[in-house]
């Protein structure tokens, strides 16, 4: 949804409030696709701050479903998202505001404002435990479920010569 700012630039001490849906079915990162189960309602508060400025307020919660990194069961991640920052359009930062990719001309993009913060919130590791065993690298099974009789070890490569050495000399 666009939010148009004309009016806000243009009257000096105009405040207005907006309660806006998020309508991003899912959120897209990386070629990855993760669904939103909860999306609350952005909540903003534009001022104008000065010549060709808009100060902006506002809160969002909302919730993904993001899959384990080590046994790909998905954990609901939570995001709290609090906004406090000036918007200026003067001449002198057209530029800079192609690095704000939710401000058009004279317009604030709600979902590309989410979708930037949520890229800026997004965890680096997500685990459904802290002592998440992962899933068998042989076979797939979820070793939090249980153990699955795969041998899983995987011998040193340095020391293959020396397994060798001793495969060859075992005693019958």
């Amino acid at each position: 949804m666009f939010i148009n700012i004309s009016e806000l630039i243009s009257t000096p001490l105009k405040t207005e409030t907006f309660k806006v849906p998020v309508d991003m079915p899912t959120y897209e990162w990386q070629g990855e696709h993760f669904p939103f189960r909860k999306k609350g309602m952005l909540l903003l508060n534009l001022s104008n701050a000065g010549v060709r400025k808009v100060h902006m307020e506002g809160h969002w919660d909302g919730s993904l479903g993001i899959p384990c990194d080590r046994c790909l069961k998905e954990v609901l991640v939570p995001f709290h998202i609090e906004l406090d920052e000036t918007i200026d359009l003067s001449s002198e930062r057209q530029e800079d505001l192609a690095d704000d990719s939710y401000v058009e001309e004279n317009s604030i993009d709600t979902d590309a404002l989410i979708n930037h913060e949520i890229l800026i919130h997004f965890p680096m590791k997500v685990l459904c435990r802290e002592d998440c065993r992962g899933i068998c690298l042989k076979c797939g099974k979820n070793l939090n479920h249980g153990e699955c009789g795969c041998d899983r070890v995987s011998p040193d490569p340095r020391m293959a010569a020396i397994q060798d050495i001793f495969k060859n000399f075992k005693e019958v």
